[in-house]
C-alpha cells in the first residue's frame, strides 16, 4: 500500500477509534455535569436557609439597639456579637453555664430581670438579646469618660467577654509600662502580663465580632 494511503487510512481508524472513546465518556461528562448542578442548587439552597435562619432576629437586635443606644447606632455590632457568642443559636449552653443567643450567665440576667420584671425567661431569644444589648449599654457608659468611640467598642466586648474589672486591670497594667491605656491596641500589648485573665479568648472574641461585621450585608 502507498504510504500516502496509509497516513489517510491511519487517520480514518483514529478518528473513528477516538469518536468511540468520545462516545463513551460522554454519558460520564453528562452524569458529572448534572452531579456538579445538583450540588450547586443544594448548596445554594443551604445559603438561602442560613441567611434566612440568621435574619431572624435581626428586627430584635434593631429594636432594642435603637432603645438602647439610640437612634443611628449600627445594629449589626450587636448582631456579630450574638454570631461570636452563639452562632445566634437560642439554645446555646456554655460549660460555664452561660445560656441563649448572648450567652449570658443565670446571675447576670437575674440582676437585669430584678430592674426589669418585664423581662422573661432567659432562654427566650427576645428578651436574651435585649439583656445582652443592655449589659453592653453598661459596659459602654462605664467606658465612656475617657476612652475614644473608635476605641470604645472594643473595650465594651472584651468587658462583656472577660468582665469589667479584668479591663481595668488591663488598663492600669498599660498606663504603668507608660502606654495609653485608651488605645486597645496597648491593651493587646499587655495582655499576656496581666494576671487572671485568659487574654487570648478576649483577643480572639474582639477579633471575631470585628469579622463578622464585617461579613454583614449592609443595614437596609
Amino acid at each position: 500500500m502507498p504510504f500516502g494511503r496509509c497516513i489517510v487510512l491511519g487517520a480514518i481508524v483514529g478518528g473513528l477509534a477516538f469518536g468511540e472513546a468520545g462516545a463513551q465518556t460522554a454519558p460520564a461528562r453528562s452524569t458529572s455535569t448534572l452531579r456538579a448542578a445538583g450540588q450547586a442548587l443544594n448548596d445554594a439552597a443551604e445559603a438561602r436557609a442560613q441567611r434566612k435562619a440568621t435574619e431572624r432576629y435581626d428586627p430584635i437586635f434593631r429594636k432594642y439597639t435603637k432603645r438602647y443606644f439610640g437612634v443611628g447606632t449600627d445594629w449589626r455590632l450587636f448582631k456579630a456579637q450574638g454570631m461570636a457568642e452563639s452562632d445566634l443559636t437560642p439554645t446555646a449552653r456554655s460549660r460555664v453555664g452561660a445560656r441563649g443567643i448572648m450567652q449570658l450567665m443565670p446571675s447576670t440576667y437575674g440582676l437585669i430581670q430584678s430592674a426589669l420584671p418585664q423581662f422573661g425567661a432567659i432562654d427566650n431569644p427576645e428578651w436574651n438579646i435585649a439583656a445582652g444589648i443592655l449589659h453592653d449599654r453598661d459596659l459602654w457608659t462605664l467606658f465612656k469618660r475617657d476612652v475614644p468611640d473608635e476605641e470604645r467598642w472594643r473595650f465594651m466586648f472584651a468587658g462583656y467577654n472577660a468582665g469589667e474589672g479584668t479591663i481595668m486591670r488591663a488598663r492600669k497594667t498599660a498606663a504603668s509600662e507608660r502606654l495609653d491605656d485608651r488605645s486597645w491596641q496597648s491593651i493587646e500589648r499587655i495582655a499576656p502580663r496581666v494576671e487572671r485573665w485568659r487574654y487570648s479568648e478576649t483577643l480572639d472574641y474582639v477579633r471575631r465580632i470585628e469579622q463578622n461585621h464585617k461579613s454583614l450585608p449592609p443595614s437596609r
